[in-house]
């Protein structure tokens, strides 16, 4: 099956970028309570999991979860992010993959985050990806939706020097609630904070719950 371009575009953007990302948020969730504050919520409510980031990135929200006792795995699509994600997370699983073909167990998951990856998806492939989310989790599992809030996607070429080729969909929390739901979620957390001065756009996170009766959709 031949890879659609957005995801090629995507894995080599991030596979040069990564060392210049990594280092330039080392600190982020550190600055980050509210995001810190939603995280450790999340972990209550997947319990031990297990759970799975999905575009972990290099990591850090893999590690934090997993330092509040959760079993935590990460996919990437970028082996350099992963490299650094295995270096600073010894003992945590780190796979190679695309959350358009999940390689879990139907039903297998407590809990399964898309922290800033969904960003990467086109709306057209959004409930295709969802589907999967929901196929992953078992009943009343939790799945966890951060992103950016706008309404017209940004095409980013240049990153620390580096050319890249990433587009990032800003999406309203209201739009992904109602694709959530479509897809067999409640969402019962929806939370949406201003903008740092650093940053252009207001960031929402959003938490849904697969519905006992939604594998009959």
């Amino acid at each position: 099956m031949t890879e659609p371009a957005f995801v090629s575009r995507t894995r080599s953007s991030y596979d040069t970028i990564a060392a210049a990302y990594a280092a330039r948020f080392t600190t982020e969730l550190a600055e980050r309570p509210l995001h810190r504050a939603l995280l450790g919520y999340f972990a209550e409510l997947v319990g031990e999991g297990p759970v799975l980031d999905v575009g972990c990135g290099p990591g850090r929200t893999t590690g934090l979860l997993r330092s509040l006792g959760v079993a935590v795995a990460g996919v990437d699509l970028s082996p350099s992010f992963l490299a650094i994600a295995r270096a600073e997370n010894p003992g945590v699983v780190f796979t190679e993959g695309s959350m358009l073909s999940l390689s879990v167990a139907p039903g297998s998951l407590a809990g399964l985050l898309a922290n800033y990856s969904l960003i990467h998806i086109p709306d057209e492939t959004l409930p295709e990806v969802l589907a999967g989310f929901h196929r992953a989790l078992r009943v009343g599992g939790h799945v966890w939706v951060a992103f950016q809030v706008g309404d017209e996607p940004r095409h980013r070429t240049e990153f620390d020097g580096h050319e890249i080729d990433l587009v990032f969909h800003r999406r309203q929390p209201e739009q992904v609630a109602t694709l959530l739901a479509e897809a067999g979620f409640d969402v019962r957390v929806r939370v949406v904070r201003q903008p740092e001065p650093e940053e252009p756009t207001p960031h929402a996170v959003l938490v849904a719950r697969k519905r006992p009766d939604s594998d009959l959709l």
